[in-house]
This record gives structure tokens, C-alpha cells and sequence, in this order.
């Protein structure tokens, strides 16, 4: 018996790496599962659109349940009839994995609103129509689940990645509203930050030493770890989780900070902008966030 027994699940982006990994672990943990992939490559450009149907064989011959699907979740109409094909091949729809995701990755004074619009179309606007397409029967049934995937790219910060990392803070955002929006129908939300080496960062560069270290301990880290606190946060366990940030790193699993205020000022005359250039560095320049890179904060060697 698995935490997932008798619920079917969604998982966008599911042809390979993390996405794959997640659905097959889900299928191990019980689920039903629709794999949802166009089969495009790293850019958003088509590769193989049978790949989907690759992760339902692989589901099936270890004694699961799947559906293939090749639906465009960017556009509305696609995530409308994802969410049909669930409910029509299994009657039902519990958890809502938001995986699917496109780099076009580019120093910001070079990037171009194509660029730009590209990657928010998949990652954020698809993340919104899939979850928009399903709340409704959620509702309904009074139970669900979705898992939002950010990255610590958006948490924390990067270089060159401003339209990735704006649209993994958004999530950050959806999640946060669905969560409390859909709260009293017993619908939950989260977002995990995943460590693991995939096609989203097989693209990094390795060229100098300590870049290729970096590399070389991402390599370690698996899409299979990630599973697990998917298929928990889709199951009846995680009832009284919602709204809440994970990350997953190799065997390490960490719950990361939401913005709250750290420091204050007040003057009962009100402020001028020569007042606040006297008095706020002074007051709040400790407490001001660095410039940081993930690799900076999570500066240890996975476990």
C-alpha cells in the first residue's frame, strides 16, 4: 500500500528528468498517473513527441497506470483538455504536479521579449492554466492537491536566467494564492525547489575548475529524490501542509523562509527624501539581502 493508493495525479513535463522521475514515483507510491509532454527540447522546440508515451510504457511494465498526453499547457485550451482526459480515463483528479519548463537564458541587456514571454508562457502562465482547469472538480470533491516547481534560482538568485527567475518567483506567488484561496474546500498547495541534475541545468557552464566541481556535485544528485516529497504532499499525510516552500537536495530536505518584515523605522513628522537618506542605511543596510547565488547559500556538499 502506497500514500498514493486511489489517487491520480497530473504531472506536466513528465518526458524526462525530474518530471519523469515524479511521475514514476508517483505510480510507484499508487497513483494513476497522466503524463503530460510535447516532447520539446530544452528551448521549447519540438524533439520528441512520442515521449510521453515512453514514460507510460515504462509506468506500465513495472505494474502502473498511466495516460499519455501531448497537450501544449501554455495555452489555455491545451490545459483545458490535459484536465479532461484525467478525468475522463480515471474519473477523478487529485494532485496537480506543475513541472513542465523552457530555458531561454540570456544577460539581461541582451535578453529579448521573445526570450522573455516564452519562458513565462510555460512555466507560469502553464502552471496557472492546468491549476485554473483543475480547481473546479477539486472543489467539488472538497480534496486536492498541487505542487508549484520553483527553483532556488528564483528564491535566491542567478546570472543570466531574469525571465527563469521571474517566473519561478510567480509560482512562489500562484502557490501562495491558491493555497489560500482554495483553503476552505480542503485543497492544498506547495512549491518544491528541486536539486537535481536535468536538462534545466545540463546547460550550465563548465569551464573553469571550479565550475566543473560544481558540475560534477550537481551529477550526484538524482531526479529520483524528489519524489518522495511530491508524492507526501500529494497524499492525505500532508493534509495540514499548504503554502509552504521545500527544497530537495540529494538526501536533504529543507524548508526555506517566506519574506517577513526584519527591520523598521518611523518618524512621527513623517519622511523626506533627505531623512531617509540619513537615517536608512545606517538603520537597515545590515539587514539588507546580498547579491547571492544558490551555489553561495547552499555552499556544503550534498548528503
Amino acid at each position: 500500500m502506497g500514500l498514493m493508493d486511489g489517487k491520480v495525479a497530473i504531472v506536466t513535463g513528465a518526458g524526462q528528468g525530474i518530471g519523469r522521475a515524479i511521475a514514476e514515483g508517483l505510480a510507484a507510491s499508487g497513483a494513476r498517473v497522466v503524463v503530460n509532454d510535447i516532447g520539446v527540447s530544452l528551448s521549447g522546440r519540438t524533439e520528441n513527441a512520442a515521449i510521453a508515451g515512453e514514460v507510460v510504457a515504462a509506468i506500465e511494465a513495472a505494474g502502473g497506470e498511466a495516460l499519455a498526453n501531448a497537450e501544449s499547457i501554455a495555452e489555455w485550451d491545451g490545459a483545458s483538455r490535459l484536465v479532461e482526459a484525467a478525468h475522463e480515463r480515471f474519473g477523478r483528479l487529485d494532485l496537480v504536479v506543475n513541472n513542465a519548463g523552457i530555458l531561454r537564458d540570456a544577460i539581461f541587456h541582451k535578453l529579448e521579449p521573445a526570450e522573455w514571454q516564452a519562458v513565462l508562457d510555460v512555466h507560469l502562465t502553464g502552471s496557472f492554466n492546468v491549476s485554473r482547469a483543475a480547481a473546479p472538480a477539486m472543489r467539488r470533491q472538497e480534496s486536492g492537491a498541487f505542487v508549484f516547481m520553483t527553483s532556488t534560482a528564483g528564491l535566491i538568485g542567478n546570472y543570466g536566467q531574469a525571465n527563469y527567475m521571474a517566473a519561478k518567483m510567480g509560482l512562489v506567488g500562484l502557490m501562495r494564492s491558491v493555497a489560500m484561496d482554495m483553503q476552505r474546500f480542503g485543497v492544498r498547495a506547495n512549491c518544491i525547489a528541486p536539486f537535481a541534475w536535468s536538462r534545466m541545468i545540463s546547460s550550465m557552464p563548465a569551464e573553469t575548475e571550479a565550475e566543473k566541481a560544481r558540475v560534477a556535485k550537481l551529477q550526484k544528485m538524482t531526479p529520483d529524490k524528489i519524489a518522495p516529497l511530491v508524492a507526501f504532499l500529494g497524499s492525505d499525510a500532508a493534509r495540514d501542509v499548504s503554502g509552504q516552500i521545500f527544497t530537495v537536495r540529494n538526501n536533504e530536505i529543507f524548508l526555506m523562509s517566506q519574506p517577513m518584515p526584519i527591520r523598521s523605522m518611523h518618524r512621527a513628522d513623517g519622511w523626506t527624501p533627505e531623512t531617509i537618506a540619513e537615517l536608512l542605511p545606517g538603520a537597515m543596510g545590515p539587514s539588507f539581502s546580498p547579491l547571492q547565488r544558490s551555489t553561495d547559500v547552499f555552499s556544503w556538499d550534498p548528503i
